[in-house]
């Protein structure tokens, strides 16, 4: 499929860029140590109307699509991969909406969203439940006009920062199709606290917290969509959308460890010349290059068969892919990226050891790079009947042609 960039995702692309050197990079260090939320940095992307690029025209938005949702993750997370977190996240939390609220909830919330008015946050993993969404134990009871909830998430990225929760929970518990159900969750509704606030190894500038949930009431209007029982469905299709997004944090991840690598051994010197000149850096960067460019075009590719075809089974093993090869990618870079810069890249007082930290985590959330292996070999395995033409047990030397000059092409297997 053609990949085509439009002139407005381009143009969000660049003021993502231009908020990434003037807000973001220059006090990448500061919010990291500092464990704080680069609000400076939310307001002028705000300003810059780049909350809207996920949310449909007809909310407030821009309507861009994944792609370009994708474009401006990148060059922020190229300045600091943890505000890239922090942006992509509120795409994230608004996804179910999106994909699954109701008329009445879009008009409510997602202009209020696009506008950089309220933060969104994504309320999924538990304790005894990360990959395996079906394993929730936080409970919504039916009472009255008002749901009820109980319970506790772990890892809610933009917690306490975030205004609008996206909360699945257990409605039916007999049930193994509609087990689950989705709620927007306000913050300062009684009952619902942020509770334990993580001391994390990296993405530091963007707060994941647990969620605590007691006797919490919301009214009805609050559950996503049509009815109860939708809550897996919802979170399986927001994934999808959003692991582009999260592959996208980790090509500008790559990329931001790259570019300081390479300016490194340019002037780094060793034996009287810049370690540039040999070949093994040469080989690392090389490498570190086309694993880059390699992750950078699948993201856009699966992001853009989301944006062509929103319902077609392939975005599922495609947003996968992505997300597993680039993420597996900004490790091995930001790992490279840290051995070029030798004794200072261990060093805290310089860049690339946060691009090191940071890099860790997208290996595991939004599904472990081994679950999205799982998801992409069970399309592989379903698709094996378009394969049928293919018969792995006729010998080798029986299905070979070949031709002498000027002759007909004789095949063995006739």
């Amino acid at each position: 499929m053609n990949i085509v960039f439009s002139e407005q995702a381009e143009e969000l692309a660049a003021k993502a860029r231009q908020i990434a050197d003037e807000y973001v990079r220059p006090q990448a260090a500061k919010y990291d140590k500092a464990q704080e939320y680069n609000h400076d940095a939310a307001r002028a992307v705000a300003e810059a109307g780049l909350f809207r690029t996920f949310v449909p025209k007809e909310y407030g938005g821009h309507g861009a699509g994944v792609l370009a949702l994708a474009r401006v993750t990148e060059e922020l997370a190229k300045a600091d991969s943890g505000f890239g977190v922090a942006f992509a996240v509120n795409a994230l939390g608004s996804f179910p909406m999106i994909l699954g609220g109701t008329e009445e909830q879009k008009k409510e919330w997602l202009p209020q969203v696009a506008s950089g008015e309220r933060m969104v946050a994504f309320c999924l993993s538990e304790k005894y439940a990360g990959s395996d969404a079906q394993g929730l134990s936080v409970t919504a009871v039916a009472d009255g006009d008002d749901y009820i909830i109980n319970g506790e998430k772990k890892w809610t990225t933009n917690g306490g920062v975030a205004d609008i929760y996206s909360v699945f929970c257990v409605t039916d518990p007999t049930s193994k199709s509609r087990r689950i159900s989705a709620f927007i969750v306000e913050k300062g509704t009684p009952g619902f606290e942020i509770k334990k606030i993580e001391d994390k190894m990296g993405i530091r500038c963007v707060p994941v917290v647990e969620t605590h949930f007691h006797n919490v009431r919301v009214p009805k209007r609050n559950l996503i969509g049509e009815r109860a029982g939708l809550g897996f469905k919802h979170a399986m299709s927001t994934l999808d959308y959003a692991r582009p997004g999260v592959a996208a944090q980790a090509v500008g991840a790559a990329q931001g460890a790259l570019d300081l690598a390479i300016v490194y051994a340019n002037r780094r010197k060793q034996f009287g010349a810049p370690i540039s000149s040999h070949q093994m850096v040469q080989k690392m960067l090389a490498d570190m290059a086309m694993q880059t460019e390699a992750s950078r075009w699948l993201v856009y590719r699966a992001a853009a068969g989301i944006d062509a075809a929103p319902g077609d089974a392939s975005n599922s093993k495609l947003a996968a892919m992505a997300k597993c090869m680039a993420t597996d990618t900004a490790m091995h870079v930001a790992t490279d990226a840290v051995q070029i810069f030798g004794g200072y890249g261990f060093m805290e007082d310089y860049p690339i050891a946060k691009f090191f930290r940071d890099a860790k985590i997208l290996q595991i959330y939004e599904g472990t790079n081994q679950v999205q292996r799982m998801v992409i070999s069970r399309h592989l395995i379903r698709a094996a009947a378009n394969l049928d033409h293919l018969d792995p047990y006729i010998p080798v030397e029986t299905q070979l042609t070949y031709a002498e000059p000027g002759q007909a092409v004789v095949n063995h297997n006739t």
